[in-house]
């Protein structure tokens, strides 16, 4: 009866940790957007802020929501509505409604979609992208190394974010001093923004002067298995510099038949 009941303590034990160690973190950003990086086509025309007949109401901060869902020191980042080297056209000849209604704006997504995955003790970024879809989807995968910026001051001041008790710290990032605030209360060490990771803890909250993160809920219950947080097996690897390559070569054909497609 004893070894019946310390096997079931064991047991229990052993559930609870396995809980503990995977769930899900959903995030709210605030990014500024740096409107002269962005590709904005009128009527076949590149333009740029300050040109005459730029879209005026085009905003210049973006807002998004990423979901970050963990398994032991793996993670997986999805980052919904964060969009990318979105095309903006706007077209003038169509009659009354419809697609080519007068003074119409298209945001037109990149030919491609991206997935983060974080492998947190080996502290690397492992980005996967896929071009094109469906049966022609080609996979590849590139690698990046955490980068910790020094000079981080803890201070004494503390605060509750999404039911967890945070420490706030300063650091020097991007030419001005974000503030994070970060819990030792969960099982792993993660930030939102790469470059601002802790060296143990859970960031809660990011301040910049360009960019917010602020974590809204922590969900220790989601079911997260291991193969929901590591990247497909089956992609091409490569360098970071040959991943940037493949983007931008997506981008410039997809460009391509959209000037073919209008004229």
């Amino acid at each position: 009866m004893k070894k019946l009941l310390i096997a079931a303590t064991l047991l229990i034990a052993g559930l609870t940790t396995q809980a503990q160690n995977s769930g899900r973190i959903s995030y709210e950003a605030m990014v500024k957007v740096d409107l002269s990086k962005m590709r904005i086509n009128i009527n076949g025309q590149d333009m740029k802020p300050g040109d005459p007949g730029f879209p005026a109401e085009i905003p210049d901060t973006r807002t998004f929501e990423i979901k970050t869902s963990y398994n032991g020191s793996n993670a997986k980042e999805e980052r919904e509505g964060a969009g990318g080297a979105t095309m903006i056209r706007r077209t003038f000849d169509g009659p009354g409604g419809g697609e080519g209604a007068p003074g119409q704006t298209m945001r037109i997504e990149p030919p491609f979609s991206e997935k983060n995955y974080l492998d947190l003790a080996g502290q690397k970024l492992i980005t996967v992208l896929t071009v094109g879809k469906e049966a022609d989807a080609k996979v590849y995968k590139s690698e990046t190394p955490f980068k910790k910026p020094a000079g981080w001051q803890v201070t004494d001041q503390t605060k509750k974010i999404a039911g967890y008790v945070c420490q706030k710290a300063t650091v020097p990032y991007k030419n001005e001093n974000y503030t994070v605030w970060y819990t030792t209360e969960l099982p792993m060490t993660y930030s939102p923004v790469r470059d601002l990771m802790p060296e143990k803890g859970v960031v809660l909250a990011v301040e910049g002067s360009k960019e917010a993160y602020k974590a809204i809920k922590v969900d220790l219950k989601a079911s997260v298995s291991e193969q929901d947080v590591l990247p497909s097996a089956s992609a091409k690897a490569v360098s970071p510099e040959e991943m940037k390559e493949l983007r931008e070569k997506a981008m410039a054909d997809f460009r391509a038949r959209m000037f073919e497609r209008n004229n």
